[in-house]
């Protein structure tokens, strides 16, 4: 390989093992987290038992564990392949380090045969006294001093690389040592896993004796999530008719020759007609995809978006236009971009819900026991909304968050950061 692409190839591995070092401490953090949840889902586990709480919250709290479980696993299969690439990078210097002090011991061994050879005084004063002229003994002085300057510079470069190279050496024993414990670790908790999902099997075969009465008990759930659905879809297109209406106005007020089809075309739309400053909103957000923090400060997704059958009866499906979170209790619910609140509503005597418009994408947070925030208000990135609920039945403490571009939902799991 040419001199220069091992080069860069070098100085791209640096660059590139500071960002491993930096996702790994991510990774760790992350693990620590998924193991706090997970002790307190056995805990909780331990709890429901001992209350002697339906088979079913017992199914539900199971089912949350495995899924940590899962998500556990997957992170340290991240950290053994970080730890991996890292090792391979440090090979790389080794490598290069090992050629290059070669190829300066062996510079280093025929100066010192030089020197050895030309090393009485005599021979040094006989070489710059046989010079032609002033000029060139005073070049011969200069380059003696010079040589002798390069010998003492390439010995100290020696003991600089070999210095790194011992370094780099004791650090991939330590890599590889932590790598072979994360690989263990790893096949620990796939064992411990298997374990969990034959629980879980016990715990089915235990819900499905009261098949009817779950069944039933779930349908009134999705009834209840649709007459919420329905009332937010309502918001939302009231939101659009009244955007709508002020941009008509708006518009006729700047250019008094505009017609009343056009004007009606824009109050009659089904899609917020924007405005230059909601054009700037909505842009600004979607320029944002991907990025956008959490609207819990922490928790793990308890129930993912769109039809999927449910954990038990796998031909009842289980429709969810949102996500829902599950964090701890006492905590709350936080804006994930700044926008305007354009509604608070009651949905049931201990279910409140805010809704705040980005341009013509809107964010729902449901599920609220109290709200810090009132209709009109302009909200900041990761400000407080209220209080989320804790469910006094299951103990459990779950947000539903929700993302729509004018009435069309959007998949919350790709706007929201590490999700």
């Amino acid at each position: 390989m040419p001199k220069f692409l091992l080069t860069l190839l070098l100085i791209f591995a640096t660059s590139f093992s500071w960002s491993q070092d930096s996702q790994q401490e991510k990774l760790e953090k992350r693990k620590a987290e998924i193991q706090r949840e997970i002790r307190e889902k056995e805990e909780m586990l331990k709890k429901v038992k001992k209350e002697e709480k339906t088979v079913s919250k017992q199914l539900a709290i199971q089912n949350d564990k495995i899924n940590l479980k899962v998500k556990l696993i997957n992170t340290t299969s991240q950290q053994t392949k970080l730890l991996g690439d890292d090792i391979y990078i440090n090979q790389l210097k080794i490598n290069r380090l090992r050629s290059d002090l070669e190829i300066l011991k062996k510079d280093y061994a025929q100066m010192v045969v030089k020197a050895y050879k030309s090393r009485s005084t005599q021979s040094r004063a006989m070489f710059i006294l046989s010079s032609e002229n002033f000029q060139q003994a005073y070049k011969r002085i200069q380059y003696m001093k010079q040589y002798a300057s390069y010998r003492k510079m390439q010995g100290d470069e020696i003991k600089e690389k070999t210095e790194k190279l011992t370094g780099y050496t004791e650090k991939i024993v330590v890599q590889k040592t932590e790598k072979e414990k994360l690989l263990k670790s790893n096949e620990a908790e796939r064992k411990v896993l298997e374990k969990e999902k034959l629980v879980q099997q016990e715990i089915a075969k235990a819900i499905k004796k009261s098949k009817a009465q779950i069944t039933a008990e779930i349908k009134k759930k999705q009834q209840e999530s649709r007459r919420i659905d329905g009332q937010i879809n309502k918001l939302i297109r009231d939101a659009i008719a009244a955007a709508n209406k002020k941009a008509a106005a708006a518009n006729v007020k700047a250019n008094p020759k505009t017609t009343a089809a056009t004007t009606k075309a824009t109050e009659t739309s089904t899609k917020i007609v924007l405005t230059p400053e909601a054009k700037m909103a909505a842009d600004n957000f979607k320029a944002n995809k991907g990025r956008l923090p959490w609207p819990v400060e922490k928790g793990f997704v308890s129930l993912a978006y769109g039809d999927q059958p449910h954990p038990v009866y796998n031909t009842l499906i289980v429709h969810n236009s949102g996500v829902e979170i599950s964090t701890d209790q006492g905590s709350s619910a936080r804006a994930v971009f700044s926008g305007e609140v354009i509604s608070v509503m009651v949905l049931s005597p201990v279910n409140k819900a805010v809704m705040i418009q980005h341009g013509d994408y809107f964010t729902v947070y449901q599920n609220l026991s109290s709200v810090n925030v009132s209709k009109g208000d302009k909200v900041q990135t990761k400000q407080t909304l209220g209080k989320i609920r804790t469910n006094g039945d299951t103990g459990k403490t779950v947000l539903k968050f929700m993302i729509s571009q004018n009435t069309t939902y959007n998949n919350p799991a790709s706007w929201l950061s590490n999700m």
